[in-house]
């Protein structure tokens, strides 16, 4: 049988390194640095979780339906990966705009606020 797996999408120098502690829950970590990458992963095997820093898009892209840089990403877990759960970070000033994950069909596991720590992140990852 093989370990459960976790993407980590590090796309900021904020994304906190708990490589030990995924490696000490039995978790094999892959780290990409887009959500495109990570979507390629899925669609080739689900995951358990993934690690992922949100972005709210205060600028819409031209055809105006993205909300943050998850969006994609979510609905591509509902075709590919649809039992993982998506722990998504976030810095304390875009907080306010996490509800339009709420949107999409695929539920968020938690939500953390910057800066996160070791205890926080363990306590999501037991069963």
């Amino acid at each position: 049988m093989t370990q459960p797996t976790l993407i980590s999408i590090v796309e900021s120098s904020l994304h906190p390194n708990y490589s030990d502690l995924y490696q000490k829950n039995g978790l094999t970590e892959t780290k990409v640095n887009s959500i495109r990458k990570a979507i390629s992963l899925i669609k080739k095997q689900p995951v358990k979780y993934i690690v992922a820093e949100f972005f709210y898009a205060f600028s819409s892209n031209y055809s105006g339906v993205s909300k943050s840089n998850l969006d994609v990403l979510l609905v591509s877990l509902l075709k590919y990966s649809p039992n993982t759960r998506v722990i998504v970070l976030v810095e304390k000033d875009e907080f306010k705009f996490v509800d339009v994950l709420n949107e999409l069909d695929f539920p968020v596991h938690a939500v953390l606020v910057h800066p996160t720590n070791a205890e926080q992140m363990e306590a999501l990852l037991k069963p």
